[in-house]
């Protein structure tokens, strides 16, 4: 059986952190400057492409 790469998570989660803390940035410098941010089409493309691959059916009501 193959062991956790634990040094590879932890760049992962440091990028993930980085990554966010570059976005609250930019959001902070865009309220200041009376702008609204904009968010990612991609990201927001693929969230919705994920909940139309989910087919739930609805439960029934009591």
């Amino acid at each position: 059986m193959a062991k956790p790469n634990y040094n590879f998570a932890k760049r992962q989660r440091d990028l993930a952190k980085e990554q966010k803390k570059e976005e609250k940035l930019a959001r902070k410098k865009a309220a200041a400057e009376g702008n609204a941010v904009e968010h990612d089409v991609e990201a927001d493309h693929d969230v919705a492409q994920d909940d139309a691959d989910t087919t739930e059916t609805p439960a029934p009501h009591a």
